[in-house]
């Protein structure tokens, strides 16, 4: 039976340029943050852990029924290491075998549970130590890191993030892509107009379908006649 591999979800952040927390942003129904738990949920990784800290308590109330972990970063000011770290920490705390880890981020309304599937599924075939996404000509989140990586994950200090243990390491990198990694809610410009394309594209998508239908419904008329 292969190792697990855990999903970490980095939404310790103030949202300072939004102006609000984005994790709670409306989006499908639901939270952008539970959104995201849920794609987690869907994926083949487990456990599922949710970096909090800004806005902890509120973040916690709309994942309180999800079967998640939920974990609290004190020094959230100090950047996405800080999370990255309490992640990882948690993560050598439980009590199955971890054998990699994908950190992945609430803002990219995006990520599905496929696109995590991929990291795993290529990291799996592959045996590489680092499987990351592919988009805007660059490496970025999500990204799967094998276990042998954690204490440099742990190590991160300074204005590091993630990207720095990619780029000490890219002879060991694969990539996968994911050209929806490239959308990120940072503003509230970028909100709206993320929200004004989907319900554009979600028009096109009943368009088409009504086409399809019509369609179908001439053929049956002609087979008829």
């Amino acid at each position: 039976m292969p190792a697990s591999i855990a999903l970490i979800l980095l939404a310790a952040g103030a949202s300072t340029r939004m102006g609000q927390p984005k994790q709670l942003l409306a989006y499908r129904g639901r939270s952008l943050i539970r959104y995201g738990v849920e794609v987690g949920m869907a994926s083949v990784c487990q456990p599922i852990v949710v970096v909090v800290g800004a806005n902890g308590d509120r973040i916690r109330g709309e994942l309180a029924d999800l079967p998640i972990h939920v974990v609290e970063n004190p020094d959230w000011a100090g950047g996405s290491r800080t999370s990255i770290r309490r992640g990882i920490e948690f993560l050598e705390t439980v009590p199955e075998y971890i054998g990699a880890a994908v950190l992945a981020v609430c803002d990219q309304p995006l990520l599905t549970a496929r696109v995590i599937d991929q990291l795993v599924y290529t990291h799996r075939k592959l045996e590489k130590s680092i499987v990351a996404s592919d988009y805007a000509d660059t490496f970025g989140i999500p990204t799967l890191f094998s276990r042998e990586l954690f204490p440099e994950l742990l190590a991160l200090s300074g204005g590091d993030g993630a990207k720095s243990v990619i780029e000490r390491h890219l002879d060991e990198v694969i990539s996968v892509p994911f050209a929806g990694g490239a959308i990120d809610l940072d503003t509230p410009e970028d909100y709206a107009k993320f929200l004004a394309d989907e319900i554009v594209d979600e028009k096109a998508d009943e368009m088409v379908d009504e086409m399809v239908d019509e369609r179908g419904d001439e053929k049956a008329d002609e087979r008829a006649d």
